[in-house]
C-alpha cells in the first residue's frame, strides 16, 4: 500500500445504528484530532438536522450539517443532510446534489467515497460502520485502488453487521476493528500515518 506522510480526511459511511455508533467513535476521538470528518449516515428524507446537532452538543470538534461550497477544514465533523448527496470537490469544498439515489439512498456512502478518493487518494481514510445493505462497498474499492486506507467495524460490533460485512467481502479492506477500537487507532494514524500500513485482518 502506498503511504501518505500525513492523511488529510476521514470519510465515514453508516446506516442502521449509526447514531449510536458515530456518538461512541467521534466523542472518543482525542482533543486535537488532526483531520476533517466527512459522514454520509442513511437518513429519513425528512430528517430535519437532529443527528448533527446531537453530535455537536457532545464532541469537542465542530459538527454540522455540510453546505454545499464550504471549505473543508480541520477540526470539523460535516454530516450530509437528508436527501442530499455529498461529494467532495478536486478544490476541496463539500458539494451537495440532487441527483438519481445509489444503492436505493441518497445521500450514497458510495458517492462520497468515490469523490473523496480522487481528491486525497492516498491521504484518505475511510471507515463503514454498522448498516443494513452494501452501500460504502463500491467506494471502499475505489479507495483503496487509489492508495487510501480502509476500514470497517468488526460485524461482531456492529448494531446490523450486513454493511461492514460487505464491505469486507470486497477484499480491500485492510483493518476490521471493533467499535471502540477505531479511535484509538485514528488517534495513532494521525500523530504517525506510517502506522496505517499495518493490516489488523
Amino acid at each position: 500500500m502506498k503511504t501518505c506522510n500525513k492523511y488529510k480526511a476521514l470519510v465515514i459511511g453508516t446506516s442502521a445504528g449509526g447514531l449510536k455508533a458515530l456518538k461512541t467513535l467521534i466523542t472518543a476521538l482525542p482533543s486535537g484530532f488532526c483531520l476533517p470528518i466527512i459522514i454520509v449516515q442513511h437518513l429519513n428524507p425528512q430528517s430535519d438536522g437532529f443527528m448533527a446537532h446531537y453530535l455537536n452538543q457532545l464532541s469537542h470538534m465542530n459538527v454540522k450539517e455540510a453546505d454545499s461550497g464550504e471549505p473543508i477544514r480541520s477540526n470539523h465533523v460535516y454530516i450530509a443532510p437528508a436527501n442530499y448527496h455529498l461529494l467532495v470537490e478536486k478544490d476541496e469544498t463539500l458539494s451537495l446534489t440532487v441527483s438519481e439515489k445509489v444503492s436505493y439512498a441518497r445521500p450514497s456512502i458510495d458517492i462520497l467515497f468515490e469523490s473523496a478518493a480522487e481528491v486525497y487518494m492516498q491521504c484518505l481514510i475511510g471507515i463503514i460502520l454498522t448498516g443494513a445493505n452494501d452501500d460504502g462497498s463500491n467506494g471502499i474499492k475505489k479507495i483503496h485502488s487509489l492508495g487510501g486506507l480502509t476500514i470497517a467495524q468488526h460485524p461482531e460490533s456492529a448494531e446490523v453487521p450486513i454493511m461492514p460485512q460487505a464491505a469486507i467481502n470486497t477484499g480491500k479492506v485492510e483493518m476490521i476493528l471493533h467499535l471502540e477500537e477505531i479511535p484509538k487507532m485514528l488517534g495513532e494514524l494521525c500523530n504517525n500515518p506510517q502506522s496505517g500500513k499495518h493490516k489488523s485482518i
